[in-house]
């Protein structure tokens, strides 16, 4: 006889197990299914959280190398030891996924380890037990995307999870994809000595960026000494136990040119995981990538079977998972679930920090919005020029008419945590003006957001 739940989840990365534990907040029975050991997903263990580490420690590093002696800080040889770094990011990653334990624990939700596949629209199978739920999510994530004739093996052509784990610095690296990720770990290797090169299929690093941004973000990442080949394609990558020969050209065709690495970091995307799970026997419909089609309440064409995450349209991103997740989990408990996704602010974790929400300026231009823009740069913020981060500016886009903010992107030491309060404004539909009267705390970064606001508005005071 099978087991019964209200709510029986498939994956419990950030999606699954934020749905599973709200869900079970709002007095359903609730299972998670998981085919991996530890709980959180890829983000939590080979994605967003070790790579983070991994980012904060090298540029720890990098501060002590580059700026500690116009500080009055003298560093005598100052080295650092790979191994150690790996070791302390897999135990943060470690501790956190114990956290997810403990608040399944704490919220009685039923941990359940294996790889699920459906045997009915309501029964899902895992080793040989069978689980039966009135409603199931399906929230299995997402995996790197691959090339064709490009094998990885995670020695030396490695997928983002073979490059968080390397224990010794490579001397050269090929990153093939200039988005999120691929800009993320070549930072990481470049800082800590590699001769890193960035291969990327368009015209401009992360094509869906403002483009004033991304222009800006280049430059300082070149400045760094990351070296980038643009509208250029991989068309071969031999490799052997020493390394790798990786042949490029331009992606209209023209001279290759093959270069000698260590290792290559194929980062071209991510693919949703739906493969084996059974979906034709719970007649859930997916297109031609492999995406489930839901709809407004992330229901799939089978009754009582939902999806969220990166298993369904929009951006792969973490936190749009959680977001779908209260929703799903509400709506389920006869609540309103919602999720605005004019609202949802994406960052890339180099440096200088890159995060955007709303439109671009491009999207704006092309829709014919009738828009006005708001710059402040943080040469000009206090607080930046205090502790020496006065790389980047904000840029802030409203509506010429109603003032109301449309998008805001910004280039800076913590643009991640800053773009927050313009992510709150817009889901109140709040206007530049707004932010502008808003009393920000002196000296702080947040007030660049205040400045640009103000430049927006009506004109910045301190530029």
């Amino acid at each position: 006889m099978s087991e019964q739940y209200d709510v029986l989840i498939i994956g419990a990365g950030p999606g699954g197990y934020v749905c599973a534990i709200k869900a079970a907040q709002l007095g359903l029975k609730v299972a998670c299914i998981e085919k991996e050991k530890t709980l959180g997903g890829v983000c939590l263990n080979v994605g967003c959280i070790p790579s983070k580490s991994l980012l904060h420690a090298t540029k720890k590093y990098m501060d002590i190398l580059t700026h500690a002696k116009e500080w009055g800080i003298t560093a005598k040889s100052v080295t650092c030891d790979v191994k150690t770094m790996i070791a302390k990011k897999d135990k943060v990653v470690s501790e956190l996924t114990q956290g997810i334990d403990y608040l399944f624990k704490k919220n009685k939700v039923t941990s359940i380890q294996g790889e699920a596949t459906f045997v009915s629209p309501t029964e899902v199978k895992v080793k040989d037990k069978t689980y039966t739920a009135k409603n199931i999510v399906i929230a299995t994530g997402s995996s790197s995307a691959g090339i064709p004739n490009v094998k990885v093996d995670e020695k030396v052509v490695l997928s983002s999870t073979g490059a968080l784990s390397l224990t010794k610095v490579p001397k050269k690296m090929v990153v093939i994809g200039g988005g999120y990720i691929g800009l993320e770990m070549g930072s990481v290797w470049q800082r800590l000595g590699a001769d890193v090169t960035v291969v990327e299929y368009a015209d401009t690093i992360v094509p869906a960026m403002d483009q004033e941004v991304a222009k800006e973000l280049k430059k300082q990442l070149e400045k760094q000494g990351i070296k980038f080949k643009l509208a250029t394609k991989v068309t071969k990558v031999d490799s052997g136990k020493s390394g790798a020969k990786v042949t490029i050209e331009p992606k209209e065709g023209g001279k290759t040119e093959t270069v000698s690495v260590d290792v290559v970091l194929v980062s071209v995307g991510r693919k949703p995981n739906t493969d084996n799970l059974g979906l034709d026997t719970a007649k859930v419909d997916v297109d031609d990538r492999g995406v489930i089609k839901v709809d407004k309440k992330y229901k799939t064409s089978t009754d009582g079977i939902y999806a969220i995450g990166d298993v369904i349209p929009g951006p792969m991103l973490a936190h749009k998972a959680e977001e779908e997740g209260v929703a799903v989990a509400e709506i389920l408990a006869g609540q309103a679930g919602h999720v605005d996704y004019d609202t949802i602010p994406a960052v890339i974790y180099t440096y200088p920090e890159v995060a955007s929400v709303g439109k671009t300026e491009e999207d704006l231009k092309k829709d014919n919005v009738d828009y006005k823009v708001g710059k402040f740069p943080f040469m000009a913020n206090s607080r930046a020029k205090a502790v020496g981060d006065t790389i980047g500016f904000v840029k802030l886009l409203a509506d010429k008419k109603t003032d109301r903010i449309l998008g805001a992107h910004i280039i800076s030491a913590d643009a991640g945590t800053l773009i927050t309060e313009v992510t709150l404004g817009m889901e109140y539909k709040a206007s530049a003006e707004d932010i502008a009267r808003t009393c920000h705390p002196h000296p702080t970064t947040s007030e660049a957001v205040k400045e640009a606001a103000l430049a927006a508005y009506f004109k910045a005071i301190h530029i």
